[in-house]
């Protein structure tokens, strides 16, 4: 098999030089790592030949020149790792968008307040979906809203004792349970 070789003019060369120089000073070794791969295929290297220069499988290097070639410079950035399509179709998320929007309440639940559980049941009873209430805070995420952690407070507790505890009493108990331990 003949191998190809990309044509990069003399501009988009320095450009990815500048690129790859920046990617290193930032971090992004892995982009850098492609950039490299495309401008040493134009220095007449091939893959195979990338691939022990640059320490990485040939096929990974053939998919960079070959996303660099159909893509440009967009296809050796970082993608999106998004495995799975979504179960939900974009209307569906408006949808839900919109529902979370208005509140549980006007949908029959009690509570004013959503959480990822009644979430992710609604969208079972609606869309015959079934998501873990974990990954419901995902999609909420990617709604635009925003989600709390509840916050165990007592409401009727004096702070003044707490705090004498927290320095106090519970260090006392920490240390004989440690001397417990050690015995």
């Amino acid at each position: 098999m003949k191998p190809r070789f990309l044509e990069i003019r003399p501009q988009t060369l320095k450009k990815l030089l500048n690129l790859k120089k920046t990617a290193e000073i930032d971090g992004e070794y892995r982009i850098a790592k492609r950039i490299h791969s495309v401008i040493l295929n134009y220095e007449k290297k091939t893959s195979g030949e990338i691939a022990e220069i640059l320490k990485a499988p040939r096929s990974k290097v053939s998919q960079w020149l070959k996303n660099y070639e159909v893509f440009g410079f967009d296809g050796i950035l970082e993608g999106c790792r998004c495995g799975r399509p979504s179960s939900l179709t974009v209307e569906e998320k408006i949808q839900l968008g919109d529902i979370i929007d208005s509140g549980p309440v006007a949908y029959g639940y009690t509570g004013g307040v959503w959480t990822s559980p009644m979430i992710a049941k609604f969208i079972i009873d609606e869309f015959n979906v079934e998501y873990h209430p974990r990954h419901v805070l995902r999609i909420i995420d990617d709604l635009g809203f925003s989600h709390q952690r509840p916050k165990r407070v007592l409401a009727k507790a004096d702070p003044i004792k707490q705090n004498k505890w927290r320095k106090y009493t519970y260090p006392r108990i920490k240390k004989k349970h440690e001397q417990k331990m050690q015995h």
